[in-house]
């Protein structure tokens, strides 16, 4: 579960305040938490916050719903959180939740209510707005498989009041998410900076029959005791498994002579940060693998002086597969002329890089976009170019976390080591 860490209520009542900016004459906004999942017998699984409700409140607790009716002609229901009221059974069994005060605090929100002031209340704001903007997962690589709260809200909504204007949401979400406050970047900063203080302490740690796990526990213990966690299910690959993108068993002994690779990062306050590092299980590299690594450092240096404003994430991906063919024919994996494949029409550099080279990150890891959206100052995004060898069993790729400015990228992990010799030299002490 995420770590509640404070953060200015400035932050929420400004995006607020720009989603309130998009929003036609007799507007109503709804946005409810997501659901404690399931897991089996009466176990749940850990509370994960709706990331739109938290943009705009920075509540992180279940059953919330937030309300925002512009020109409600009551002012008291233009701006409400309504919130799960602590009972007896909820004191006993989970703690208490956040008082009434407490999320005016957390939100900037005057108006807080209990739930069951809800249905009245809401019934009240539909006989007099005219368009009801909903809330649901609009990702373009989502395949939501589990009804969600929103989507359970959505067509009981619309069975009571079939006759309004239904719009969606999300696209207005993903237009205000992109570019990031300086509060969101300094949250995504100190994410970097823990994931930095992780990785040296794991480097230390780094030796053949060391297990995957392990390593795992060593940034699990750095990111927790500075109220962190895992930005995403961490990918600690070694040998063979550093071919598989989303490798997440974690329970292979490293070997002699094995590379190791590391995709983990930190999330603090809800902001996520990610980086990977490919390392030397045996403290050095061989000639062959600090080849690749090289090919692959040359095609990170040249990728990120080409995050600037302007291009798309396919337009990058375009640039980095050509950076990247280079390499591989000089690394003697591609011939020096290569013809188109035929199945898909595919270039044949994707049989050693198959994924694209950037994405925004920000309150989710793959953060929304539109699809063909340029990327623009206030941005955060990866830049993450890879080579995957399956033949001879290995794979290097590396990662950074950079803020996109309107003159040159900035990288927030600059001060985390990604030079082979530097890498070498801190695993020999």
């Amino acid at each position: 579960m995420i770590k509640f860490v404070p953060i200015p209520a400035s932050l929420f009542q400004e995006n607020r305040n720009r989603l309130r900016k998009l929003l036609p004459p007799r507007s109503l906004v709804i946005l409810n938490a997501n659901d404690v999942m399931p897991a089996n017998a009466d176990g749940t699984l850990g509370f994960i916050q709706n990331a739109d409700l938290f943009y705009l409140s920075g509540i992180l607790q279940e059953q919330t719903i937030l309300v925002m009716a512009p020109d409600a002609s009551d002012p008291s229901y233009r701006e409400m959180l309504f919130l799960r009221r602590t009972d007896e059974h909820t004191l006993i069994w989970e703690g208490p939740k956040l008082t009434r005060d407490e999320a005016r605090r957390i939100s900037g929100i005057d108006h807080v209510r209990w739930l069951d002031e809800f249905p009245l209340i809401f019934r009240q704001l539909m006989c007099e707005m005219e368009l009801v903007y909903l809330n649901t997962n609009e990702h373009y690589r989502a395949l939501p498989e589990v009804e969600t709260r929103d989507v359970r809200f959505i067509r009981e909504c619309q069975r009571q009041y079939p006759l309004h204007r239904y719009c969606r949401l999300a696209p207005l979400m993903h237009e205000l998410r992109t570019v990031k406050a300086p509060i969101e970047i300094d949250l995504i900063r100190k994410a970097c900076q823990l994931t930095g203080r992780a990785f040296r302490r794991v480097l230390r740690c780094i030796r053949p029959g060391i297990n995957e796990s392990e390593l795992e526990a060593e940034f699990a213990r750095e990111f927790i005791r500075n109220r962190a966690t895992f930005a995403y299910p961490p990918i600690i690959a070694s040998g063979p498994n550093t071919c598989i993108l989303h490798y997440t068993r974690n329970d292979r002994q490293c070997r002699a002579g094995e590379l190791l690779l590391l995709d983990v990062a930190a999330n603090y306050g809800s902001y996520n940060s990610d980086m990977t590092r490919t390392v030397p299980v045996s403290g050095r590299f061989t000639r062959r693998q600090r080849q690749v690594y090289d090919a692959v450092l040359r095609v990170f240096r040249q990728m990120t002086r080409a995050l600037v404003p302007g291009k798309t994430l396919a337009d990058l991906r375009q640039e980095a597969e050509t950076l990247i063919a280079e390499e591989c024919r000089q690394l003697g994996l591609l011939p020096q002329r290569t013809r188109r494949a035929s199945r898909g029409n595919e270039p044949p550099v994707r049989q050693f890089f198959m994924h694209g080279v950037t994405h925004p990150i920000g309150l989710d890891v793959h953060d929304v976009l539109k699809p063909g959206q340029k990327i623009g100052p206030g941005w955060v995004v990866t830049c993450e170019p890879a080579i995957y060898v399956r033949e001879e069993g290995f794979g290097i790729r590396l990662e950074n976390t950079f803020l996109i400015t309107d003159k040159d990228p900035v990288d927030l992990m600059a001060d985390i080591p990604i030079e082979p010799d530097e890498i070498e030299g801190l695993m020999k002490h």
